[in-house]
Formats: structure tokens, sequence, C-alpha cells
């Protein structure tokens, strides 16, 4: 008969749990985690919960592995499901803070290349779908550029701005001075794969994007570490977001999102024991001196 194929990621999921092909309830879930892993269950009741709640691959598969010990399966002695839990609501809060800023950042990038262009070239349709004001052919259909603006993501106002003349890249970015049109660039590109990390509940703190910012005063500033000529952080993790926020956020709500993100990494290094502060930034891409984002001038 005909073979049942099998996705790769069923299996290792599959090898993960280990269990029989039964029904595996949140009681047998909870008993697996404690006695197959030797991870600390401290409350049953709580831990049923918020298996119930979360679901165990989001929770376990998504923030038990910094609990291991280097290079085994093995857990640090002590770890607790409470930990695991704190760590993955950390995230989720990470989620909803960076989400709320890049938001504000889209809005205003929204408003001003639909109002440099139409500055620049009328308020026509024809305008604005003219593959000869882009640097490429990219049409957007029938509709005024400040209706279309509205439900244009992140993405494509990346791509747009990446097509937009020297002339209009160059008026949009003197909004962020000093960032220059190759800094602006870069920084939505980066900005975009993690608004959709936020948007689509992905594990945040650690994600790392293929493309990176380009390196800015700041970066010199905070003596990030370096590898040769490359800084190792601040480039393609999650600093390299907050590094943009300092940018293109006005200096009132960067301080505001600065003491909330403060205040998160606080509250998470109090609940969790068995990550250190400096492996958590670590993880983030964050460096130790890195509150002091704010001491230095952009230019």
């Amino acid at each position: 008969g005909e073979s049942l194929r099998v996705s790769p990621s069923f299996v290792l999921r599959r090898n993960e749990m280990q269990t029989p092909k039964k029904f595996s309830s949140f009681s047998d879930q909870v008993s697996w985690i404690s006695d197959e892993k030797g991870i600390k269950i401290k409350d049953r009741e709580y831990a049923e919960e918020m298996l119930r709640q979360i679901g165990y691959f989001p929770l376990m598969g998504g923030y038990k592995h910094l609990f291991r010990i280097s290079n085994t399966k093995k857990y640090k002695a002590g770890t607790s499901f409470e930990e695991i839990v704190s760590l993955y609501k950390f995230d989720a809060e990470l989620r909803e803070l960076f989400f709320k800023y890049l938001l504000q950042i889209e809005r205003q990038m929204r408003s001003l290349m639909s109002y440099y262009f139409t500055e620049m070239y009328g308020a026509e349709q024809k305008q604005y779908l003219d593959a000869n004001n882009y640097n490429n052919r990219k049409t957007y259909g029938e509709i005024p550029l400040w209706v279309l603006a509205n439900v244009l993501t992140f993405g494509n106002l990346s791509k747009m701005f990446r097509v937009f003349p020297q002339s209009l890249k160059s008026k949009v970015s003197k909004n962020f001075e000093p960032l220059n049109q190759h800094q602006m660039e870069q920084f939505l590109s980066v900005l975009t794969k993690y608004r959709n990390v936020c948007a689509h509940g992905e594990r945040l703190f650690t994600y790392r994007t293929v493309d990176a910012i380009a390196d800015t005063l700041l970066h010199k500033k905070l003596s990030l570490p370096q590898s040769g000529n490359q800084y190792e952080k601040g480039k393609q993790d999650l600093f390299a977001v907050v590094i943009a926020f300092r940018y293109l956020l006005p200096g009132k709500d960067f301080l505001e999102f600065k003491r909330k993100l403060i205040k998160e990494i606080d509250r998470v290094n109090r609940e969790v024991e068995h990550i250190s502060e400096v492996e958590l930034l670590n993880k983030m891409g964050f460096s130790e001196n890195w509150k002091s984002i704010t001491k230095y001038h952009l230019k």
C-alpha cells in the first residue's frame, strides 16, 4: 500500500515526548516533565493550568533549552517548571512591548512617505502608479496614495522605501537625523522581520535576522564587542531593534520604552534563578552596559 510520509518536525516532536500512541492528559504531561526531565514542579495544579493555557510544545519546546547544562540534555539542578513559565511570559511581554513601538514607527513611516511623495508628484493617482517615479517598477492599484498607505504593512513600506528615488529617501530620512538613507533602509528591513515575529507570536528574545543593520555611532559609543571589524552585538539581534528605536522614536517615547524594558528584565531576573542576568542579556544580544544607550548623543 501507499506509505505514510511523516514530516521530520513531527518525528522530532514524537521523540521529544517519547510517549506511547495514546492520549496524554495534562496530568500525564506534568508527570513526564517531573519524572523524565527532572524539572521541579512546585505546584502541580498550577503546572496543569499553564499547560492547559499554553500547550506543551509552545512552552517546553520554545523555552526549556536555556535551562540545560551546556552540551547535554540534562537540566541545571533545581530548575523549576515555574521558571520556564516565567521565561515564556517574559517573552510574551517583550513581544507586546516591542510591537507597540514598531507599530508607532510603522504609522509614522506611512505618514511621511505618502506626504513627501504627494508633495513631490501631486495627488493624482497616475503619479504614484507611474513606474518612472521609482527606481524599479511597482504599482499599488487605483486608489490615492494617502488612502493606500493606511493598509501597507511594514514590509510593504520597507520595499517601497527601497525603490523611492534618492530625493524622497533623503526627505524621509531627514526626519530621523543623523540617519542616512542607507541606515534607514537597513533599519526598516530588519524591523520588518521583528514586526512579523511579534505579530505571529514567535519566540522573540533570542531571534536573529539574516540581514543586519548598518554600524552606527551608538555601536562605537557603547564599545560593543567586535570580532575583527564586525560588531558581535546590536546588528542582527533584539538589541539592534533597541538601537533602531533610539534613532526612530521621539526621545520621550524611547525613555518610556526603556523604562518598561528594564522593568520586564528585572522581573524575570527575580523569578528565574537558573539563568543569570548576563546569560539572559547575552541571549538577547544586549551588552551589559546597554542602559547607557541614552547617555550618548546620536551625532
